[in-house]
């Protein structure tokens, strides 16, 4: 008889037709029974539910088929459940039906150039779906794949079921930091589940995940989810926290970025400097551009900040409001100011990298959270065959993460006049 220790019981619990949760997250560590529990809860709701359909999906096909299902594979047999009698499945659809009418159909969930809006799920209807590895998985095709719950719900109940080990992504933001912090959506839940808390773990798969790398180790043996996942950071954490005081000196000399809501993205931040000290944010939604420019152009007006001293970012709509303002425009991807360095904007990261590291650099304490957050998420991508340096470009990083960066490129366009002032004259784009 097959046993489930008590995280897999809590998670089953909240997957029940009684629960209010219809996102469950569960994992964050190896060896927790993760496709397991998804597996078997997956065909015990079609062998109960008949003629309901459940979908079980992962970034790659391949890996569903050698990984997960080989897992669901051996449930069946363990239940007595025998090919051809019991269920079949179709190699070339990817569908496996049982004899009481019910399916589960098997998804790449990979997100594709080819198909960026996932087409690919056409007009199909689910009563269910589990996610293996989650984390390898878009939050974009996770809300689709979500809005076609709607097939024969179970007490009109959408369910579901996620796995994943710790990942810097945006089941971070949305799962786990949000149930740390108590503000997690009143329909989900995230379960912590640990190696050590599966009894049928043997010990040697332990002692393997004690012998990994102290990253490894951490992630997927003490399922620690703030940890430092690559070492191509600009700057320390410790570094980071210690931007947030006054400075010991303030200049006269003030300065406004902004970077500026784009198509599809409803936020505006609005930074005014006092030298090298953040000490005030605005944050702006679903404003227009006359509006972004009116607030922009009284918060220069009422701080003196001259009009050489404010910087908006030109890329999309941004750039109405660079010609509303006649100010400087920051072009992303323009010509970087130093050698080696991909394009301006991974320039200006560098350089905000030297200043935190370097102490330089403060900001006012109201949007901390926040703001380390986005920080933490920008990071030094693989050098180019031509040696030049770049960072992670913002669609790749809402993309993973959930969440546009904002707060972050508003402050790393400050460093653009520290370039400027040891560089000279600097043409914008």
């Amino acid at each position: 008889m097959i046993q489930f220790h008590d995280k897999q019981k809590e998670a089953l619990a909240h997957l029940s037709i009684d629960s209010d949760k219809w996102q469950v997250l569960y994992g964050g560590a190896a060896g927790s029974g993760k496709s397991f529990l998804g597996c078997d809860w997956q065909i015990k709701r079609r062998l109960k539910y008949p003629g309901t359909r459940g979908l079980i999906g992962r970034s790659e096909l391949k890996k569903l088929r050698l990984s997960t299902m080989a897992t669901f594979f051996e449930l069946c047999s363990m239940y007595g459940l025998n090919p051809d009698k019991h269920w079949t499945y179709n190699g070339q659809d990817h569908v496996v039906k049982f004899y009481n009418g019910s399916q589960i159909i098997l998804m790449d969930l990979a997100d594709l150039p080819s198909d960026p809006e996932f087409q690919r799920f056409g007009s199909i209807e689910l009563t269910d779906a589990f996610v293996d590895e989650a984390g390898e998985v878009s939050q974009k095709c996770i809300d689709i794949l979500s809005s076609r719950l709607r097939y024969k719900l179970i007490n009109d109940k959408p369910k579901l079921l996620m796995t994943c080990n710790p990942h810097k992504g945006w089941l971070y933001n949305e799962f786990f930091d949000a149930q740390r912090n108590g503000t997690i959506r009143k329909d989900r839940r995230f379960i912590q589940a640990l190696p050590t808390d599966n009894p049928h773990v043997s010990e040697v798969y332990l002692e393997s995940l004690q012998m990994l790398p102290i990253i490894d180790r951490k992630r997927l043996l003490e399922g620690d989810w703030d940890y430092d996942e690559t070492k191509d950071r600009i700057y320390e954490y410790d570094d980071l926290l210690r931007c947030f005081r006054m400075p010991s000196t303030i200049s006269q000399d003030k300065f406004i970025t902004a970077d500026i809501a784009r198509m599809g993205n409803d936020r505006t931040v609005i930074v005014l400097w006092n030298g090298l000290h953040a000490e005030k944010f605005i944050v702006l939604k679903h404003k227009p551009i006359n509006e972004v420019v009116d607030t922009i152009r009284q918060l220069s007006e009422s701080n003196g900040v001259r009009l050489s001293n404010v910087l908006c970012d030109e890329d999309g709509i941004g750039g109405g409001v660079v010609d509303f303002m006649k100010c400087k425009g920051f072009l992303n991807g323009s010509k970087a100011v130093r050698d080696n360095y991909m394009n301006l904007k991974a320039d200006c990261y560098f350089k905000l990298g030297e200043l935190i590291t370097t102490n330089a650099i403060t900001f006012e304490s109201t949007h901390k959270d926040t703001i380390i957050k986005e920080l933490e998420m920008i990071r030094r991508e693989k050098i180019d065959s031509d040696g030049k340096l770049r960072v992670t470009n913002k669609e790749t990083l809402q993309k993973k993460y959930g969440i546009s960066p904002d707060f972050a490129d508003a402050i790393m366009m400050r460093a653009f006049y520290e370039l400027k002032k040891n560089f000279g004259k600097y043409a914008f784009g």
